[in-house]
């Protein structure tokens, strides 16, 4: 199928964007990045090897996958904002994904620092895609400061708990001006089916992969599932009935 992936101007041909985080060993995660099909990969700035010495996640990788550095862990816009330009120096790409969380217990974005953060990065000349709430107003106004893309979240991050404002999400996919991109909360591969058929452009993930008790097979099962959620919107799904209707007709039944 050619449906590729359009962001900022690049094409990608998998959907599924994968974290970098919580593998067991280093041979599970290449396998389950290769298990995957993803081509793009979030490294947080604050774990990733910069300094050229030792085999670090960036050597293993290098040129196999389109890096995403994140600011995982920011909570100011200083913060951020000097996390993504230390990630532009070492890395050598304007891509970053950007993550102001509001609190360590929630883990949710503080949206108004994220906004003012996202619009400092985009005059900075960034190419900024944001983790945000399900809000779509806050998903909106990222898009009009110039934000590449939306990220809103499932359900907070690391619980696996799936979509819980599927609506919410079907909204922002809806009305977006820019791809939209799901992250956080997904548990298994069916969360990522939903995600796609709800509209969403691809979807981010980590935990659900790295700490499942196969990360490969799991891996591979997320592909299928963004895969098939996708290929299903595109079909288009029949509508809800609240009465049973027969598939096959009437007429000419046998007896009476």
């Amino acid at each position: 199928m050619n449906d590729p992936l359009k962001i900022a101007g690049k094409s990608f041909r998998s959907r599924l964007f994968l974290g970098s985080a919580g593998y067991p060993n280093q041979q599970v995660f290449l396998d389950s990045l290769q298990a995957s099909g993803s081509e793009i990969l979030t490294v947080s700035v604050r774990r990733a090897d910069l300094t050229g010495y030792g085999e670090g996640l960036l050597d293993l990788v290098a040129g196999k996958v389109w890096l995403l550095p994140n600011t995982a862990g920011c909570s100011t816009v200083k913060d951020a904002v000097l996390t993504a330009q230390l990630a532009r120096e070492a890395m050598d790409t304007n891509w970053i994904k950007l993550e102001l969380i509001g609190d360590r217990e929630t883990l949710y974005p503080d949206v108004e620092q994220l906004l003012r953060a996202a619009d400092e990065l985009v005059r900075d000349g960034f190419v900024v895609l944001p983790y945000c709430t399900d809000d779509p107003i806050i998903c909106r106004r990222l898009a009009d400061v110039g934000c590449a893309a939306v990220m809103p979240l499932g359900a907070p991050i690391g619980t696996g708990l799936g979509i819980l404002n599927p609506y919410n999400i079907e909204t922002i996919c809806r009305n977006s001006t820019v791809p939209v991109v799901l992250d956080a909360g997904i548990g298994t591969a069916s969360d990522a089916a939903l995600a796609m058929e709800l509209g969403c452009d691809a979807v981010l993930l980590n935990t659900a992969v790295s700490k499942s008790t196969d990360p490969v097979m799991m891996a591979a099962a997320m592909r299928a599932g963004v895969e098939g959620g996708r290929m299903a919107r595109l079909a288009g799904r029949i509508p809800k009935r609240l009465r049973a209707e027969a598939s096959s007709p009437e007429l000419g039944l046998i007896g009476t």
